[in-house]
C-alpha cells in the first residue's frame, strides 16, 4: 500500500491542502482556507485532519509562497513561520518536507497530464534536459529544474527581483518610470514590477501617462480592456510580452532548458492570448548570433491548479526530506 501523506500550497491569502497515496493526489480531498482566519499552518491542518477523520497520517509536504532556508519557511505576506517539527506535530508525520511554491512546481514538472499543457512557443524537447518553470501571478519567479543521477534537483531562486531587462528606448522609458510610480516604488524597477499582476498595471500607467491620459486601472480592468480591444490595453499588451519574451530569453541563455519552459501563474494564463499577436516567439528568439540556442527550447502554460500539490506528493514519494 502507497503512504497515506498531506499535501498542502500555501498562498499568501489562501492554503490548499489534499491527501495523496504516494505520487498521486486524492482530487475529491483538496479543501482551500483562508489564511485570515488561522493563526498559523499547524491550526489549519489540524482542522483538515479532523474534517477527513484522520488522527494522523505518514508524511506531509508544504509548497510555500516564499523563502525556505534550512528547513524553515517564513511567509511573505502572512505571519506565519513554518517548520518541519511543528507540521509534524500538528499531523504525527513521520516524513516531512518544505518546499518553495515554485519548487514544488519543478518536483510535479513530468507529473502533469498532456491536456494540462498548452505549447505557446513551438520547439524540440528533449527528454531529461534541464526545465525551467516561471512563476507569473502576484510574484514573479523562477527554478530550474535538473534531472541528475541521483535525483530531481529544483533549485531555489528570487529571480523576480533581478532588473528589467532594457534593450530598447522604450524599456528604458517604462524602467525609469516605474521607478518613481506609486506608493510603494522604491528606485529600482526589478522584473517582478512590470511582469507580475501589479506590473502590469504599472505598463498600463506608463502607457497613459505617455499618451498625456493618466489612468489607473487594476489588473482585472487592464485584462477587460484587452478583451475588448481598447488601444491603451493593447499598447499594455504589446510592452508587456515584449519584456517578458526578453526575460524568458534571458533565463534560457542562462539555464539552458532544453526539457522545456514551462510557465504558471494567473498572469500567464491571462495574457497566452495575446502572446501569438503580440510575438512572444520573436522577442523570446531575438539574441543575435546565438539565437540558435534559445530556439531549440520550448515554452508551455501549465493549467493543472492542483501542480504544486503534485509536485509535493512526488517529492515525498521520490524520498524527498527537509
Amino acid at each position: 500500500m502507497q503512504p497515506l501523506v498531506i499535501v498542502a500550497d500555501i498562498g499568501g491569502t489562501n492554503t490548499r491542502v489534499a491527501l495523496a497515496d504516494g505520487r498521486v493526489v486524492r482530487q475529491a480531498t483538496v479543501t482551500k482556507y483562508r489564511n485570515a482566519e488561522y493563526p498559523d499552518l499547524e491550526s489549519v491542518l489540524k482542522t483538515y485532519l479532523a474534517a477527513q477523520g484522520l488522527i494522523k497520517v505518514d508524511g506531509i509536504c508544504v509548497a510555500a509562497a516564499g523563502p525556505v532556508s534550512d528547513g524553515v519557511a517564513e511567509m511573505t505576506n502572512i505571519d506565519w513561520t513554518i517548520t518541519c517539527p511543528n507540521i509534524a506535530a500538528a499531523t504525527g508525520a513521520t516524513k516531512t518536507a518544505i518546499l518553495n511554491d515554485l519548487q514544488a512546481q519543478g518536483q510535479a514538472l513530468g507529473a502533469i497530464a498532456d491536456e494540462n499543457l498548452h505549447t505557446v512557443v513551438d520547439g524540440p524537447t528533449k527528454i531529461g534536459g534541464t526545465m525551467l518553470v516561471v512563476g507569473l501571478g502576484t510574484g514573479v519567479n523562477a527554478a530550474p529544474v535538473h534531472n541528475t543521477p541521483w535525483g530531481r534537483v529544483v533549485a531555489p531562486s528570487e529571480c523576480g527581483h533581478i532588473t528589467m531587462p532594457v534593450r530598447t528606448d522604450e524599456d528604458l522609458a517604462l524602467s525609469r518610470f516605474v521607478e518613481t510610480y506609486g506608493e510603494d516604488a522604491h528606485g529600482f524597477t526589478g522584473v517582478e514590477d512590470v511582469l507580475a499582476g501589479r506590473g502590469i498595471e504599472h505598463i498600463h500607467a506608463f502607457v497613459t501617462h505617455s499618451a498625456g491620459r493618466p489612468a489607473h486601472l487594476t489588473s482585472a480592468q487592464i485584462m477587460e480592456a484587452i478583451a475588448a480591444r481598447d488601444p491603451d490595453a493593447l499598447e499594455t499588451a504589446r510592452h508587456y510580452v515584449r519584456v517578458l519574451g526578453q526575460e524568458l530569453g534571458n533565463l534560457a541563455m542562462i539555464h539552458l532548458p532544453y526539457g522545456g519552459i514551462f510557465l504558471i501563474g494567473g498572469m500567464s494564463r491571462a495574457m497566452a492570448p495575446m502572446f501569438a499577436e503580440m510575438h512572444l516567439a520573436q522577442h523570446f528568439h531575438e539574441k543575435g548570433r546565438m539565437s540558435h540556442i534559445v530556439k531549440d527550447c520550448a515554452i508551455s502554460i501549465v493549467t493543472d491548479d492542483f501542480a504544486a500539490l503534485t509536485g509535493c506528493a512526488v517529492y515525498l514519494a521520490n524520498g524527498g526530506i527537509g
